[in-house]
């Protein structure tokens, strides 16, 4: 099967981004595309751990849910989170109702927040995990779970107390925001996300 597939409209797109017009929207406007912004960096963190076991374009779909529930993602104000916040958001179907991962989010911020008063940030992090630019791979087959510096991130963020945050996880969450540009050879983005600043450089 071919994994680049040319929409009606020229463009060539990667397989996934064509299933659903969620998916479409999210690879053509979102994935792979650099990301140096602190909130959107630990939305994405977080949401790929409440992605864990489910698919993507179900946390997709209920992503306008997540960010009402969790204050739009603000590291602060979910840092000040108590109990009585996750007794609230386990009756919120707008969201993922799973304890633990609701648990870990909190205390991801808070983790965050720590990160903050060392004088460091997740985008600091993340970006010096830029792996070195590489051959772009040609079908799905080619990605990885993890890699070599997904690894070393996610024992990183472990060490500074963050959960949820395994070598798989990691790695979703760079190809998302453009620390690897994981579009297909074919796909029109992958050039689109290379101009602004993947593959050797963080975005300004």
């Amino acid at each position: 099967m071919n994994d680049i597939v040319i929409g009606e409209d020229g463009v060539g797109r990667c397989r996934w981004g064509t299933s659903t017009p969620e998916y479409r929207a999210y690879h053509d406007q979102e994935w792979g595309r650099p990301v140096r912004d602190e909130a959107r960096i630990f939305e994405k963190l977080c949401l790929e751990g409440f992605q864990s076991g489910l698919s993507w374009l179900t946390i997709l779909r209920k992503r306008d849910g997540f960010r009402k529930a969790f204050a739009s993602f603000d590291p602060a104000k979910v840092a000040a989170f108590g109990d009585d916040d996750v007794e609230r958001l386990l009756a919120d179907s707008a969201i993922v109702r799973h304890r633990a991962k609701i648990v870990a989010t909190i205390n991801n911020a808070r983790a965050t927040i720590h990160l903050h008063d060392q004088g460091t940030y997740l985008a600091a992090l993340l970006w010096r995990h830029e792996p070195p630019a590489g051959r772009a791979p040609r079908t799905m087959a080619d990605l990885p779970a993890s890699t070599p510096e997904s690894k070393a991130l996610s024992a990183e963020l472990r060490g500074h107390g963050f959960s949820f945050v395994g070598p798989t996880t990691v790695y979703a969450t760079m190809q998302a925001l453009g620390v690897v540009n994981d579009h297909l050879h074919g796909c029109h983005f992958r050039d689109v996300a290379g101009s602004e600043g993947a593959g050797g450089r963080p975005p300004s």
